[in-house]
């Protein structure tokens, strides 16, 4: 099949490592990256064969109006100026950032016929793919009272981006949990470990739930990391879930590909994955189911 056009609004780690994992997928090319100054990235994105613009989304509009895709990992400020210059332009976005202008997208709990066909989705953030599929495992397993999560992260792969957004980050995962997982409420805490060497990505999860049968669960947790391990390899279960009383717990643990990133950086290569598989679908849809 003929691979779909994408585009890329901001070339910074996450819009590289985009780059490099769309360089090897079957379905997908990089036509056109934008950022609103010259950068490394658009001189990557260049050598990649890509046209490369410091002309921002008007540019991308203006010169690459047949885009099938486009990939917006800027901040969310950014990307609720430009959501709705992307809908008039007819294209299908993936949002990286917590600006949340789409439906929360997490491809192994809700990722439907439906959600291809509207104009924007939003990816969450790092903490909701890495634990929004745990919460709703858990939650179809024994229900959700409360979900309370404790995301680390080394301090070394929390950009400028992720730093400007730590406020988005918490609530946007948080209604993820609640909205996607199904858990009645939830509590969302970030930690940026300054430790060398670098911590790969971790989170603990604690869950209250109505069902207490440990077996089952445990059942619902495998299922749900064999899923995420065809496009997130390096996503494990660190710590088994455990149960005292109502409280389950749990901790899993990211490694990233490695395509760009450090390996450490599995909080960003798990967003990044996560988009790359939503956008496959989008052109497995298109080719009519096509594998």
């Amino acid at each position: 099949m003929e691979k779909l056009k994408v585009g890329i609004i901001g070339p910074g780690n996450i819009g590289i490592d985009l780059m490099m994992k769309i360089k090897r997928s079957p379905y997908l090319e990089t036509r056109c990256v934008v950022n609103i100054k010259e950068s490394e990235g658009l001189d990557i994105a260049r050598n990649m064969g890509a046209d490369a613009s410091a002309g921002g989304v008007d540019y991308m509009i203006a010169n690459h109006p047949d885009l099938d895709i486009v990939f917006d990992a800027t901040s969310a400020s950014a990307h609720v100026n430009a959501a709705p210059k992307l809908k008039q332009a007819g294209y299908f976005t993936i949002d990286l950032t917590p600006a949340a202008v789409g439906p929360y997208c997490v491809p192994t709990v809700n990722l439907t016929e439906e959600m291809l066909n509207m104009d924007n989705v939003n990816m969450v953030t790092c903490a909701g793919q890495a634990t929004v599929p745990v919460v709703a495992a858990i939650n179809k397993a024994a229900d959700v009272v409360y979900a309370e999560v404790v995301s680390s992260i080394s301090s070394k792969s929390a950009g400028p981006g992720t730093r400007a957004n730590i406020d988005e980050f918490t609530v946007t995962t948080r209604q993820a949990l609640e909205q996607v997982g199904g858990a009645d409420n939830a509590k969302v805490i970030i930690v940026l470990n300054p430790a060398e060497p670098p911590i790969f990505m971790r989170n603990t999860i604690y869950t209250k739930v109505k069902s207490t049968d440990i077996e089952v669960i445990r059942s619902a947790i495998e299922d749900c990391v064999k899923e995420l391990n065809t496009f997130v390899p390096g996503y494990k279960i660190l710590l088994e879930p455990i149960i005292q009383d109502d409280i389950v717990t749990t901790m899993i643990q990211v490694e990233g590909l490695g395509d760009y990133l450090p390996v450490y950086s599995g909080n960003l290569d798990i967003i990044t994955s996560a988009a790359v598989n939503i956008a496959e679908k989008k052109a497995q849809q298109l080719a009519g189911g096509a594998k």
